[in-house]
């Protein structure tokens, strides 16, 4: 049987041990942590101790933290609880190479453009808030490309106008420092962790309401029994450090070497995540790569894995102007336990589907 190299770490992560441990130990714990009872003192007891430990990892208090049940949950509940002064929402200003947790949040988001690169144009960003105060959502990182967001100039603009600033953060997180912004959007299994729970950093807790109502859990934020062994999980996924340089010097040498293959480094420009490349491959459907290299063993993705299963143009893409090319480009993205044979064998997988497919060059 032909071995399967895993190179889908932005989709989402293998669970590590330590959050595997930590998972089922809490699973064996009886008690609803809103329970006044021995039980329910141990859950709570549980649950606050993940707390501090992912505060300490975004460096805030603990109870600026909102546990959630992952990154989109996270979003949706800033996207639309956000409050600046009164009642009613703030308009939302989001650049066009979002999530689509972001582009979907609401239906009144209004979508800016950008750059070649898929970095936010700060005039249009500049002229939007001129208009008047806002809630601007932009990723720390894209989770397609890898490219970073001019952040300090996004935060400097918001700040100017007294809007609020939500930080999708859920790649990012673990591979580079966290800015300061008034929302932060964390998912676990995009560290280490279990699928299905995340959080939501508040800078101001007066600043937000909740979207999800129920019995007062997460001080009032997100009401419904919090997932207990899925938070545990987190916290020891989080409190893991890992060395981020090797993943980008294989990154680096991947792309040198498809590039002299006919290959096209999307957002190469600008600055990127240590572990992820959009892989061009001029005049091939990128669903085509993608099935080709799965029958040789090799897991990548086209674009962001939540659609479903479906492969098609990548919106990303084509806001960054690249027309056809949008649907031609497959995700490759790395993690600290990829080896340097994965790498040599995956570009020699990547090279000789390039020259089945008549691409000059290859070799």
């Amino acid at each position: 049987m032909k071995s399967r190299i895993y190179l889908d770490h932005a989709a989402t992560t293998p669970v590590s041990d330590a959050a595997r441990a930590a998972l089922v130990e809490a699973l064996g714990l009886t008690g609803n942590p809103s329970s006044v009872h021995g039980g329910g003192r141990a859950a709570n007891a549980l649950l606050e101790g993940a707390r501090d430990t992912v505060a300490r990892f975004a460096g805030v208090a603990p109870e600026h933290v909102v546990f959630t049940s992952g990154g989109t949950e996270a979003i949706a509940l800033a996207s639309n609880g956000a409050r600046l002064a009164g009642p009613t929402r703030p308009r939302l200003l989001v650049g066009a190479t979002e999530h689509s947790a972001v582009l979907q949040a609401r239906d009144d988001v209004v979508l800016l453009p950008v750059d070649g690169d898929g970095q936010i144009d700060l005039a249009a960003l500049r002229a939007a808030l001129s208009e008047g105060t806002a809630l601007v959502a932009v990723q720390a990182a894209n989770n397609e490309t890898g490219v970073i967001q001019p952040l300090a100039e996004v935060a400097a603009l918001v700040r100017e106008t007294g809007g609020l600033l939500l930080l999708d953060a859920v790649q990012a997180a673990g591979k580079m420092a966290l800015p300061d912004a008034d929302f932060v959007a964390l998912s676990a299994h995009k560290l280490g962790g279990p699928p299905g729970v995340g959080a939501l950093i508040v800078r101001d807790p007066e600043s937000l309401i909740a979207i999800q109502r129920g019995g007062g859990q997460e001080r009032g934020h997100r009401g419904g029994m919090p997932n207990l062994p899925g938070i545990a999980g987190f916290a020891a996924a989080v409190s893991e450090a890992h060395d981020w340089s090797p993943v980008a010097t294989r990154r680096i040498a991947l792309e040198t070497r498809l590039k002299a293959g006919g290959a096209i480094i999307h957002g190469e420009a600008a600055p990127r995540l240590p572990n992820i490349s959009s892989i061009g491959l001029p005049g091939v459907a990128a669903s085509t790569q993608v099935m080709m290299l799965d029958l040789e063993g090799f897991m990548v993705s086209a674009g962001a894995a939540c659609s479903s299963g479906k492969v098609k143009a990548s919106h990303v893409l084509a806001a960054m102007g690249l027309g056809a090319a949008a649907g031609e480009a497959i995700r490759v993205s790395l993690s600290p336990a990829t080896t340097d044979a994965e790498i040599d064998a995956f570009a020699a997988a990547w090279l000789a589907m390039a020259a089945r497919l008549g691409r000059k060059g290859a070799a």
